[in-house]
């Protein structure tokens, strides 16, 4: 059955989006993951890409014209098959409702396959109250597939306000806020809290209290096969059900950051994160924020109190104790099972589909970082940024992309994709998992830019404050576990890339100098390069000359 596609939230003040390109073109055959079009937000310019799999059958939006969040942009379905029923069934509710009475006989006198395929599609247009909103999953990163509901900061009842952010997310990247855009009353919770929801299922409906969107839902979920005042009851019952049930928390019920009757902890995701990380009971806090929500800066001011002095005590006369105690088997064997976040589950499935479908093939060289080391000393005796190691070697690498494009290019199934311009993405880990802040057109910056941008990205990227243009637009990768005395590693292509690069510590050692012995500092860098796209003699290449960069960084200031 065709597929309607609708134009995604794609940041969180977005309204609508400029259709800057098309990629597929009517007729086209399109896959799931294909870049359909990129389109502008209020943030920046991303891909859209396709999650359905099919024949490009409409489009509804022309190439530099606007379109509104969960307009129609397109119809994907078999080849030939007939759509402009999808077509007439979404347009806005106002308008089915003045239209169905016309088009209800011609309905009941034609009973064909396709009719009756559509016909949940057309309850749920014709049905939806007037003044009504539907609140849909946004789609909040490029590669996000679902979003997970955290939290519910509303229930069902509650005011909204345009602004409110009335649910918190997470995604394959990082928890962010949902806005509903709309005004009203919350009249239905379509996904509870710890569960997940696809890209552009509908998570909320707000408008006029006391509106009754039953057959909506019904219509739209179950396919008129549930009846549908029985739907509301059911899901207001398990919101409500929810909203009794506290999250587990030792604050006492003075604490003005609980709200009344809730039990749950009003905080920001940031505040908890930080609280997690220090050991600190948030639920001893105090907010500082509107009623009395917890921000970073409550966190970061606490000073918690004397009653951890008698355990302290405890463990140093425990040390002070020479003699072995007997040991005692306190509790049996078990284990914990942790559930997937997103982002863990969006980092298995893409490097898993780059380890069994790129054929990776790894090139090791060592790089004497002498002249790197006592250069970096110097340079930030003057830049206004410290400069790290990792810094250079972005440099180096963007540099060596210019003068070798082949490495600067993306599998794209038919064809290789070579790009002119050098993204250089910096692999960081997260708690939550891995994250690729992009340093953009890094072979025009300079070490003190490269490091700046770097230092503001990675802070976000801790603290959940990065965009998704932030981390997407990658053209090459570097990986660095130096810092954690890692030698030597191999790493997986982050795609689309042709080629990742790993790098090392660096490691003192003992070479021949003239005719006696002396010490070197040695750097081993290893690059994964996807054979379909990168050759064995043009990865060397690379290498070769990104070696001499890194040997001599006085010539990447020229």
């Amino acid at each position: 059955m065709a597929e309607v596609i609708r134009m995604p939230r794609m940041s969180d003040t977005m309204t609508e989006a400029v259709i800057v390109e098309w990629h597929k073109k009517v007729g086209d055959k399109v896959k799931t993951g294909d870049l359909l079009a990129e389109v502008e937000t209020d943030k920046a310019t991303m891909e859209l890409e396709s999650y359905w799999e099919g024949t490009l059958l409409y489009i509804g939006v022309e190439k530099g014209k606007a379109i509104a969040v969960d307009g129609i942009l397109g119809v994907i379905g078999k080849e030939g098959e007939d759509y402009k029923s999808l077509l007439e069934n979404n347009k806005p509710a106002p308008e089915n409702k003045t239209k169905a009475p016309k088009e209800a006989p011609p309905a009941s006198k034609e009973n064909k396959p396709e009719d009756q395929k559509a016909t949940p599609a057309a309850v749920a247009a014709a049905t939806l109250p007037e003044g009504a909103k539907v609140i849909r999953m946004p789609l909040l990163s490029d590669t996000m597939q679902e979003g997970k509901i955290v939290q519910w900061n509303k229930k069902v009842g509650d005011m909204v306000k345009s602004d409110d952010a009335i649910a918190e997310v997470e995604t394959d990247k990082a928890n962010m806020d949902v806005v509903g855009y709309e005004e009203g009353t919350l009249l239905y919770i379509g996904v509870e809290a710890g569960q997940a929801a696809k890209v552009n299922e509908i998570i909320a409906i707000v408008g006029k209290q006391g509106t009754d969107v039953s057959a909506y839902v019904a219509a739209e979920k179950a396919g008129g096969n549930t009846p549908p005042e029985n739907k509301p009851k059911e899901d207001q019952a398990k919101v409500s059900q929810e909203s009794k049930q506290p999250e587990p928390s030792s604050a006492p019920q003075q604490n003005a950051s609980v709200e009344n009757g809730d039990g749950r902890i009003k905080a920001s995701p940031l505040a908890k994160k930080i609280a997690a990380e220090k050991g600190i009971d948030i639920g001893k806090i105090n907010g500082s924020g509107d009623g009395g929500r917890i921000i970073k800066k409550d966190i970061d001011t606490y000073v918690p109190s004397a009653e951890s002095a008698p355990k302290q005590d405890n463990k140093q006369q425990t040390g002070q104790q020479k003699s072995v105690q007997p040991f005692e088997q306190n509790g049996m064997e078990g284990h914990v099972d942790i559930p997937l976040t997103q982002m863990r589950k969006t980092i298995a499935r893409r490097l898993s589909e780059s380890n069994f479908t790129a054929p990776h093939f790894f090139l090791t060289m060592e790089i004497n970082m002498d002249n790197a080391m006592s250069s970096r000393q110097l340079l930030n005796e003057v830049s206004p940024v410290k400069i790290s190691f990792n810094d250079m070697a972005i440099k180096a690498a963007a540099m060596a992309l210019r003068q070798h494009p082949a490495v600067n290019s993306s599998w794209m199934g038919d064809f290789i994709r070579q790009n002119n311009h050098i993204n250089i993405g910096s692999a960081i880990a997260l708690p939550e998992g891995l994250i690729v802040p992009v340093i953009k057109f890094a072979d025009q910056k300079s070490l003190s830019q490269i490091a700046s941008d770097s230092k503001d990205l990675y802070d976000k990227a801790r603290n959940k404050k990065i965009q998704p243009q932030e981390f997407s637009g990658n053209t090459f990768t570097i990986s660095n576990l130096g810092m954690m005395d890692i030698e030597e590693f191999t790493a997986i292509i982050n795609p689309p890339d042709s080629a990742i690069l790993a790098v090392g510590r660096i490691k003192e050692s003992v070479v021949k100098k003239g005719e006696g012995f002396g010490v070197t500092n040695i750097m081993k860098v290893t690059l994964s390069c996807d054979h379909r796209s990168v050759d064995g003699a043009v990865g060397a290449a690379f290498l070769q000359t990104f070696k001499k960069f890194m040997e001599n960084p006085v010539t990447m200031l020229v």
